[in-house]
């Protein structure tokens, strides 16, 4: 993974995880005295919880919602828009590293996430870059410098997009493979054969592969492949695959003028939080600011 998609990795996550935070103690803030539980007869209702969460976090909480609103405002009174396409654009990009969309889903929801609540939060992201855009500057100093210091993250290793089933056995490797032979579907007979539980209901899709990700025997074999082909079984620690590749893509060294756009995104963004900082004090400073939240 390149210092890019880390980068925007983690930024995602961290604001995924702080909204998420927000949205659980928002749904517990109407006062209430609905009762969600019982401990031997005895209620605990929304009003307790309520005050619980505020004792607990519910300043940090609070505060996570007003830089919200003036973000949205700041957004709307520049005439911001930040597009479907563009919020589904950084997830595929998110997604592409898990071998695509469903997987991605099903990684996310182990954490408690949705892939709605995962564009809402990159639509803040998002917002918040384009407010921060006039205030940021790349020059091409810092660009070439960035990119000699870090010129091996720029090299492109040969890849491959490629798919698999794996057997416990190799006579049910066999048997995948002369279905294959016979006609049958890949990503069909994935679902139906594959042990792999990670990718199987995705048809075996593995994502983008690239030289040193794999193990030894399966790379080697999967590297052998053309465009289009699927391999005899191959047998690694994990039992025997059978691998389909669909793209193949050559090596290709570091090179300045094909990575100057990434770089200067790499560099926009690493200057985001710093200058999200300042901008934000600056409008706490205009906005008229009412805290009635009450902590005893």
């Amino acid at each position: 993974m390149n210092n890019r998609r880390k980068y925007a990795k983690a930024y995602k996550a961290v604001l995924a995880v702080v909204l998420m935070a927000v949205t659980v103690f928002t749904a517990a803030c109407s006062s209430s005295e609905e009762v969600v539980a019982n401990v031997n007869g005895e209620s605990i209702t929304k009003d307790e919880l309520y005050d619980a969460l505020v004792k607990q976090g519910g300043q940090q909480a609070l505060d996570v919602l007003i830089m919200k609103k003036i973000v949205e405002m700041e957004t709307k009174k520049q005439d911001i828009q930040v597009t479907a396409e563009e919020v589904d654009g950084e997830i595929e990009q998110m997604a592409e590293q898990y071998g695509g969309l469903e997987a991605f889903e099903q990684i996310i929801g182990m954490y408690g996430h949705s892939i709605e609540g995962m564009k809402e939060d990159i639509g803040m992201n998002l917002s918040i870059k384009a407010l921060l855009k006039p205030r940021i500057s790349v020059t091409a100093e810092e660009m070439k410098e960035y990119f000699e210091q870090n010129k091996e993250s720029f090299v492109v290793k040969e890849q491959i997009k490629a798919s698999h089933i794996l057997t416990e056995t190799k006579e049910a490797a066999v048997e995948v493979k002369e279905k294959l032979s016979a006609g049958e579907d890949f990503a069909e007979l994935a679902r139906e054969y594959s042990t792999d539980e990670s990718n199987k209901d995705s048809g075996g899709d593995l994502g983008i592969v690239k030289r040193g990700e794999m193990v030894e025997e399966f790379e080697e074999a999967a590297f052998a492949l053309e465009a289009g082909s699927i391999s005899e079984p191959v047998k690694t620690n994990f039992g025997y695959h059978i691998i389909k590749v669909d793209e193949k893509k050559e090596a290709q060294e570091a090179n300045y003028e094909k990575s100057k756009e990434e770089i200067e995104e790499i560099l926009f963004d690493g200057k985001v939080q710093t200058e999200f900082n300042t901008w934000y004090k600056e409008k706490l400073d205009e906005y008229e600011i009412e805290n009635f939240l009450t902590q005893e």
